[in-house]
């Protein structure tokens, strides 16, 4: 491009106006002017109007727009941060506008995968491999011409970005230049930036820990204490390796701030979506109450059941995993599943590595 940083002279960008998508515009925001995208147009008027979304003040520094062609037309670096069950669709309204020049750095912690019609992931008929498996990596370079990809990921509470706590991420890419656009875009006195070019084990991290902030919100709504939640953590971490190797990752990217990082900051956390499912299952909901009275499905709900499809297909042992959906799906009582596990012959520690 001819410069030293894109942020240095354009505009950057960020598709999705909820809560992390806004967090994430107010740090960009920080260290150049940022155009947030948001699908509707009364939300970029309101946006516009009132410099407040989702509860957030927003930096003189941001202004929203509808227009996917306006952000392609003025910004070379992008950080998507929608859904992952929009983001497949984002990408194809996006990809007439983009260029192989531009570098698309994404937030979004989940799986896409392709299903017939009429099937969801939460059908327990459905089969998966790891091949079925889609990282929002994967995605972008499937169906746009962009080639400079990377990921934003680690222990990133929106709401405590949001309320200008100190924090850290990662930015992970298999190219130096993106990470090097991502860390000098964001880095600032209250965000410190890692990289690592591992990025298929840091979007899987991302993604597999969302059970186990399941399994931390059922514990902590039987009234368990932090020798239980230790005793989760450091078994749910060896789960998620040993899941995530058979699904061709490697190991060191698990053990820094993208794997066991993010991993204590969602267990940890009653803020989380994920968290409040465990702990409303552990006092007695049902799976479909919890459903019928949450504005979206926690991420959660869905990667238990991808992975324990993902475990009966490789056949990796994943206890935790198992017991929660059995929780979830078939009516297993939390207290019972939690005794199970107790009762579990775990063997050698740290066995994961």
């Amino acid at each position: 491009m001819g410069l030293k940083n894109a942020s240095d002279k354009y505009p950057v960008a960020v598709i999705g106006a909820g809560s992390f998508g806004t967090a994430v515009a107010n740090l960009l925001a920080e260290n150049s002017e940022v155009l947030l995208h948001s699908r509707r147009a009364e939300a970029v008027e309101r946006i516009n109007k009132e410099r407040i979304n989702n509860g957030q003040k927003l930096h003189p520094n941001i202004r929203a727009t509808d227009n996917l062609q306006e952000i392609t037309d003025n910004c070379y670096l992008i950080f998507p941060s929608v859904s992952s069950d929009t983001f497949r669709q984002v990408m194809k309204n996006m990809s007439s506008f983009l260029r192989p020049d531009h570098i698309l750095i994404h937030c979004t912690k989940g799986f896409d995968i392709k299903l017939e019609p009429g099937k969801t992931i939460l059908d327990k008929d459905i089969i998966l491999k790891p091949s079925d498996i889609y990282t929002m990596s994967k995605v972008i370079l499937e169906e746009t011409c962009v080639k400079r990809v990377g990921c934003m990921s680690g222990p990133n509470l929106a709401r405590e970005i949001a309320n200008k706590h100190p924090a850290a991420t990662v930015i992970a890419s298999k190219f130096n230049e993106v990470i090097r656009e991502g860390e000098s875009a964001i880095r600032s006195n209250r965000l410190q930036v890692y990289s690592n070019h591992d990025i298929y084990a840091v979007e899987l991290a991302g993604v597999l820990k969302n059970s186990m902030a399941l399994a931390a919100g059922a514990l902590g709504g039987l009234g368990y204490g932090q020798n239980a939640m230790a005793f989760l953590i450091t078994r749910g971490l060896g789960e998620i390796i040993r899941l995530a190797t058979a699904m061709g990752a490697e190991r060191q990217a698990f053990l820094g701030l993208a794997g066991i990082g993010d991993l204590v900051a969602t267990c940890t956390s009653p803020m989380s979506r994920n968290y409040t499912v465990g702990s409303r299952l552990a006092k007695g909901e049902t799976l479909e109450q919890i459903i019928a009275t949450s504005t979206e499905v926690a991420e959660g709900i869905k990667t238990v059941s991808i992975s324990k499809k993902l475990a009966d297909s490789t056949g990796v042992k994943l206890p935790i995993i198992q017991n929660i959906y059995r929780a979830l799906f078939e009516g297993l009582d939390v207290k019972t599943a939690l005794d199970y596990l107790m009762e579990y012959r775990w063997g050698y520690d740290a066995d994961y590595l």
